[in-house]
């Protein structure tokens, strides 16, 4: 399965953000990556017992904190990858709207594969 935030049409609830960001283990696995890693490589650099890597990873995906990719391998053992989904998140309270708090997420610009792989999911869609 593949998890790409930027491309939801519902974002998460100011709630599932505030809980990943509030959660130390969590917090330590978004600082611990700094480029794709894999649920194991996550659990040994942040020292998490890895089924509660797992629950963390879950809980900052939901949240469309982290991004979550397939490696696909010849042998049939794919890895799931996870990384940072965004540069800034933004919590704040919506005057216009009887005070309403608000999560706003500014990501990174697409690289020219992932909006290849989506132009492709996008063409077979269509097929």
């Amino acid at each position: 399965m593949v998890r790409d935030p930027s491309r939801e049409k519902d974002p998460p609830s100011v709630a599932d953000v505030l809980d990943a960001l509030a959660d130390d283990d969590a917090r330590r696995i978004v600082a611990a990556l700094s480029e794709p890693k894999t649920a194991s490589d996550i659990s040994e650099e942040c020292d998490i017992p890895l089924s509660t890597t797992y629950r963390k990873l879950e809980l900052l995906t939901e949240a469309s904190l982290l991004a979550e990719s397939t490696d696909i391998r010849r042998d049939g053992q794919h890895t799931t990858r996870y990384s940072v989904s965004f540069e800034t998140v933004t919590v704040s309270i919506d005057e216009a709207d009887d005070r309403e708090f608000d999560v706003e997420f500014t990501r990174p610009e697409r690289t020219r594969d992932e909006r290849l792989a989506d132009l492709w999911s996008e063409l077979r869609e269509e097929t």
